[in-house]
């Protein structure tokens, strides 16, 4: 017995075969796409995030992302352990320093390469000082600029720090650290200048003089 197609079904049949097959990605590739996308991004990426990147399910993304965390652990055979890691945080997923190397880290930062902040840079973490904690998004919003660049020196010279994330939005809140105290001779922010109640738009971090709360 032979089923005959229909005339939409036949063409529609020949354009499937007369189509160029898409590769499909190894896991070797879906590794290194994954890396090149970690390199890159300043915030925690979801595996929906990652796996609408590369066109992939969801569960071979993950399957991605643990044999990345076994080979910059040390724990795949063949593998050592890296100076840095790929964790978990805030619902997604970014490389970050491994601990134990913070201390180097931050005297190579402040020590070996201590050129000067540039104005941007004083900006935003002058806003960040008295509106912390604060998004990213929310320091672009105040500065009507991309910060994105300037909040990546200010980590890297361990002058801010990510202290929590937003409830609603999972947005990274970001924080001074005890380095900028240091480095401003002070010992709590109670201590930094009033600032012009122009600069104060009513939103937490400030009370009704503009004074840090």
């Amino acid at each position: 017995m032979t089923t005959e197609l229909t005339e939409p079904a036949a063409a529609e049949a020949m354009n499937a075969a007369d189509a160029p097959a898409t590769p499909a990605l190894t896991h070797v590739d879906v590794d290194r796409a994954l890396e090149a996308i970690f390199m890159v991004v300043d915030e925690p990426q979801s595996l929906i995030a990652l796996a609408t990147a590369l066109g992939r399910p969801v569960a071979v993304v993950r399957q991605g992302v643990e044999r990345l965390v076994a080979d910059y652990d040390g724990v795949a055979p063949g593998t050592v352990r890296r100076g840095f890691e790929l964790r978990e945080v805030a619902g997604g997923w970014r490389l970050y320093v491994r601990g134990d190397w913070d201390g180097l880290v931050r005297d190579f930062v402040m020590t070996q390469n201590p050129s000067k902040l540039s104005q941007a840079a004083l900006e935003t973490l002058s806003v960040i000082a008295y509106k912390q904690p604060i998004s990213r998004g929310a320091v672009a919003s105040i500065r009507a600029v991309n910060v994105d660049s300037v909040v990546r020196t200010l980590l890297s010279r361990g002058l801010i720090t990510e202290v929590s994330t937003q409830a609603e939005t999972g947005a990274i809140l970001y924080g001074t650290t005890d380095l900028l105290l240091s480095q401003l001779g002070i010992n709590s922010l109670d201590e930094l200048p009033r600032i012009s109640p122009l600069l104060d738009d009513g939103s937490a971090g400030f009370d009704e003089i503009g004074t840090v709360r």
